[in-house]
């Protein structure tokens, strides 16, 4: 069984790293910050981070998975996250926006599905929020399961406004998914079942929840007439 020492040891050698590939990039000193940042995915994955590039979330998740027993995934995952926003950052930098964006996606998807396997999940210092990765890829159209992910996850939360727009955004990207109508008043309902503090806390007040429920509705009710 790994001790608590080796995790702990190995979440504050990665956070040095990061730290000095941050200053590295803040110095606008590139090239020492793509090697750093090289070094750090070879360590963490055996693999440089042009052919982590390449990878999908799924296959960079089973990477991590293939030396260590699956107690120390969790924090090799967030070490992961950050590379993929240090990287993410290092091409916006230069000006290489379409690599940038590819990073940091993939970083919200993995940041996303830990936020949601686990209730009691608690981000270290060091990990950059949901919040702050939606808002660098705001000129992003999203992915579909990266909305879905996003419209669970601010529901958890309480940020019910943002999940509600979350959800529209699926809504209109796909408008004959039954499914997803079902869900979506299902959604509604759950809410109708919160305080009225906590629906204007989670700024989605009664009134428009309702409203969004009626349209659902008859979205739904549209749909089954044509």
């Amino acid at each position: 069984m790994i001790r608590r020492d080796y995790i702990l040891d190995m979440v504050e050698k990665f956070a040095r790293m990061l730290a000095g590939i941050r200053e590295r990039i803040d110095s606008r000193e590139y090239v020492e910050a793509h090697v750093a940042l090289d070094k750090a995915f070879l360590e963490l994955l055996g693999s440089g981070a042009e052919a982590i590039s390449r990878l999908t979330e799924t296959q960079l998740m089973a990477r991590l998975t293939l030396d260590d027993p699956t107690h120390v995934l969790r924090e090799k995952s967030l070490i992961l996250v950050q590379l993929l926003q240090e990287a993410g950052q290092l091409h916006a930098v230069q000006g290489r926006e379409m690599e940038s964006q590819v990073c940091r996606l993939k970083a919200l998807n993995l940041l996303l599905t830990l936020q949601l396997r686990d209730a009691d999940f608690e981000l270290p210092d060091f990990i950059f929020r949901i919040d702050m990765l939606r808002d660098q890829l705001s000129d992003l159209v999203l992915p579909l399961r990266t909305q879905a992910g996003l419209w669970r996850y601010y529901e958890r939360i309480g940020a019910y406004g943002r999940a509600e727009d979350a959800l529209f955004a699926l809504l209109e990207a796909e408008p004959v998914n039954d499914n997803l109508r079902t869900e979506a008043i299902a959604f509604y309902e759950r809410l109708l079942r919160h305080s009225d503090p906590a629906l204007e806390q989670g700024n989605l007040p009664r009134t428009e929840v309702e409203a969004g429920l009626a349209e659902v509705r008859t979205l739904s009710t549209q749909q089954k007439l044509t």
